[in-house]
């Protein structure tokens, strides 16, 4: 293999297939990785070279990189919605495998940049214990509390990055996600979060003509979430900066999962009811505060979350439809 301009794993998932797209559009080389079989690709583009490899292996991070690279963004891991993170806490912190290996073979390989995709839940979660809670600054991740599992995972590997900076002069950047949606991604079969799972259930409601439609714990959590385009022109943005320490990269509108489902019901233009049962809820409420990107790249994620619902809920329901109608997937 010759040097790439960009290297993304996890490119057969959700943000990963989105950022591939994103460098191609600007004439980049990419070589695009995922352990998954191609048929089960998100989006599979025809100008990358993909590359079904496992990451958390050693050997091949280094075919992954061989020849060097300019840019490394790191997206691959085990994770999903909350009632996947909570019940799948040893596979989560496994990642690590891949987290770690990624870095020495990016450094060893002489990559440019390398990017790593964190995520809000390595912040403490006594910072998280109220809906109407104060935006989570990038400090607030210390004194250390992180999610169980998944959270802990992020938060290592962030400190792993830093210190491949500090001592071997691999340039890394972090981002720390927060609750990333839009079309193209996990929207049933447990790992989705919240926005998908809403538009599943109220497509299948306006298609089926159901009526009633189920929310874990009384709705009134509070978060706020992300379209994929702020998602990956932020990313482009963290990864190319000069900002050393890690970012938040999130929305800062701040709503209840109730009125998420309304929103979502609006736009589908039906009559829910709703029938609040247990499950897993993670923290109480949890939103991003945007002064240090904004303050440090002059921009932060803009796009309305009614937007990005109506994108995000249009190609789900296509999917719903295709499933009833025992159609392939559609794209």
């Amino acid at each position: 293999m010759s040097g790439i301009n960009a290297v993304v794993t996890g490119a057969g998932g959700f943000i990963g297939g989105h950022l591939t797209r994103a460098l191609l559009a600007e004439g980049k080389s990419v070589r695009a990785v995922d352990k998954k079989p191609l048929t089960e690709w998100y989006q599979v583009h025809d100008g990358a070279d993909n590359m079904v490899a496992d990451v958390s292996l050693r050997p091949l991070c280094e075919r992954v990189v061989d020849g060097g690279a300019d840019e490394v963004y790191h997206l691959a891991a085990d994770m999903g919605g909350m009632g996947f993170i909570e019940a799948n806490k040893a596979a989560c912190m496994l990642s690590v495998l891949s987290s770690t290996h990624m870095l020495i073979a990016a450094r060893d390989a002489g990559a440019e940049r390398y990017f790593y995709s964190s995520s809000a839940c390595v912040y403490a979660a006594d910072k998280q214990t109220e809906t109407e809670v104060l935006p989570l600054r990038e400090e607030d991740a210390y004194p250390a509390m992180a999610e169980d599992g998944y959270g802990w995972e992020k938060l290592f590997s962030e400190r792993m990055a830093r210190h491949f900076r500090e001592d071997y002069g691999l340039t890394s950047r972090v981002a720390r996600y927060h609750n990333v949606y839009g079309p193209h991604g996990t929207w049933d079969g447990g790992r989705e979060k919240a926005p998908a799972a809403a538009c599943r259930k109220i497509a299948i409601a306006a298609l089926t003509g159901e009526r009633e439609v189920e929310i874990w714990g009384d709705g009134e959590q509070t978060r706020s979430f992300m379209y994929i385009d702020d998602c990956v022109e932020g990313t482009l943005r963290i990864a190319r900066s000069e900002v050393t320490e890690p970012l938040n990269l999130g929305s800062d509108q701040l709503v209840s999962i109730n009125q998420l489902y309304a929103l979502v019901q609006d736009i589908a233009g039906i009559e829910l009811t709703y029938n609040h049962i247990p499950g897993p809820l993670g923290v109480r409420g949890r939103n991003s505060d945007n002064t240090r990107i904004t303050k440090e790249l002059d921009w932060a994620p803009s796009i309305t979350l009614r937007a990005g619902l109506e994108q995000t809920y249009r190609w789900i329901y296509d999917q719903v439809a295709a499933r009833i109608d025992g159609r392939a997937y559609v794209n």
